[in-house]
């Protein structure tokens, strides 16, 4: 559902009125990508996939009209179920940012300064496709003659943790793409990101995006 919504937001479409050929194309597009880069994901994802390229065939058949019952639109099929996705989100979302009993109540509630950007603007928490984007924009500023070759077992997600790690202990906080040199093999930009991804999976690091300016930055927990 989320990779469903982050489409919906991403072409500005409304919810009633899915492009359903487009967003099947696109959500089948970022599956191939994740595969491609070893990332592992449930098997919601090919259920989801799954229904859409099925609303598509539905859309593709002709419509009768000498029916006395008006058929349903085939997107209501995942327009209902999104719907309620949302507002479960929304409900948890508000939940969440409400004290909990010893934790914001009582407790000496630990400064949260380094958290925060330098500017003091507002700032959301960053979905893995969100941070799949970004990185899609990382890699196309990369010669594309350059190949990936695994070949060469020169650094692993655990070192690149590691050195990740490293440097938030130092600083705190670093923006998304100072992580990634241009002058890096492509090979080790994708174990790079990877391992942005286990650190986010891990609950080591906050990923945040600025609202005026769109920079995503971790924060070291």
């Amino acid at each position: 559902m989320d990779l469903l919504v982050f489409l919906i937001k991403k072409n500005e479409v409304d919810i009633y009125d899915i492009p359903i050929a487009l967003i099947t194309e696109q959500y089948l597009q970022y599956l191939d990508w994740m595969k491609a880069m070893n990332i592992d994901f449930a098997g919601d994802f090919i259920l989801m996939a799954s229904t859409l390229t099925h609303i598509k065939s539905r859309m593709l058949l002709p419509v009768h009209h000498d029916s006395d019952e008006e058929d349903e639109d085939p997107r209501m099929e995942i327009a209902r179920p999104l719907l309620e996705y949302l507002r479960m989100k929304s409900a948890a979302e508000q939940l969440a940012d409400r004290d909990f009993l010893g934790e914001d109540t009582f407790s000496r509630v630990p400064s949260q300064e380094d958290l925060k950007f330098d500017n003091s603007e507002q700032s959301i928490q960053v979905s893995m496709f969100e941070l799949i984007k970004a990185f899609q924009n990382i890699l196309e500023n990369i010669s594309k003659d350059h190949l990936v070759d695994f070949s060469r077992d020169r650094f692993s997600i655990k070192d690149k943790i590691s050195a990740i790690i490293d440097i938030l202990e130092q600083k705190g906080s670093i923006v998304f793409h100072e992580l990634f040199s241009r002058n890096t093999d492509k090979d080790e930009l994708i174990v790079t990101f990877l391992a942005v991804l286990e650190l986010g999976k891990l609950g080591l690091v906050r990923i945040a995006q600025q609202f005026q300016t769109g920079i995503i930055r971790l924060f070291y927990l």
